[in-house]
């Protein structure tokens, strides 16, 4: 992880995924924190960089599509994760469930 954990963060799930960012699967890893979602993309992508999404500003987790060329629903296997500020991510990753289940229950750890 090249993010640095702020002060009582504790990290509780990481896995590879991808991040649907228009036409391009962007390779990297997911991870869950108690306070943060953050996917780090690795250095082998033409969008590189890291998306960091406070568990706060999430209003809404649902599974969805991998979309081919970002278009075309192909596998069931994303979820989407979006915020107060009407921002959209699309995540593709194993278990989506259970990544669901889990971001769910760290924003209610929050509260």
């Amino acid at each position: 992880m090249k993010t640095d954990l702020i002060v009582g963060e504790v990290l509780l799930k990481k896995s590879r995924a991808n991040a649907q960012r228009g036409w391009e699967a962007v390779g990297g890893q997911l991870f869950l924190t108690n306070k943060r979602l953050i996917f780090e993309s690795h250095g082998y992508n033409v969008q590189r960089g890291i998306s960091l999404i406070n568990l706060g500003d999430i209003t809404k987790v649902t599974p969805s599509w991998t979309r081919a060329w970002g278009i075309f629903p192909a596998f069931p296997n994303s979820i989407r994760v979006e915020t107060n500020d009407g921002k959209r991510y699309e995540f593709i990753c194993w278990g989506r469930g259970d990544w669901i289940s889990k971001i769910e229950a760290a924003k209610r750890g929050l509260a």
